[in-house]
């Protein structure tokens, strides 16, 4: 199965789904925008709508949809919007790019119950949007972190 999330740099994403048991693949790309086949130059531009974003291969039998939402909430702030640490831009959105009804409700629920826990002091302004077509980045940017030996 296939899940998409935004949140920040798509080099720190990537390698924390990576470690993650069952997923079987991760690829980095850009999602959410208006203007095909984007290079990152441009979608750096913020003028393309397009998010960084991380799409993952995984095996239901082995983790849920559920603890995918577990590690997306937990390794990043979805409290500020376009921005994550000292990354800003719309590209840089807290995001979960939904492919079918289940993930929605799902990721609506996971969000909802992150809200009335009451652990954030800002409002979560993560957005739960249909996926688009996923635009693969670069292949420097494939693997990055365990490319530089920073995984």
């Amino acid at each position: 199965m296939k899940a998409t999330f935004g949140a920040g740099c798509f080099w720190h994403v990537e390698d924390i789904f990576s470690k993650t048991k069952g997923i079987s693949s991760t690829k980095v790309g850009y999602i959410g925008g208006a203007l095909p086949n984007p290079t990152y130059e441009e979608v750096c531009t913020d003028k393309t709508g397009h998010a960084e974003a991380v799409q993952v291969e995984y095996d239901p039998d082995e983790i849920s949809f559920e603890e995918l939402l577990d590690v997306f909430w937990k390794n990043h702030n979805p409290t500020t919007l376009n921005r994550q640490g000292p990354d800003v831009g719309i590209q840089y959105r807290s995001a979960i790019f939904y492919h079918d009804d289940h993930q929605k409700e799902t990721a609506e629920k996971s969000k909802e119950s992150l809200i009335s826990s009451n652990i954030f002091d800002n409002p979560i302004v993560t957005q739960i949007i249909p996926a688009q077509t996923f635009y693969a980045a670069e292949e420097y940017h494939q693997q990055y972190f365990k490319k530089h030996g920073l995984s």
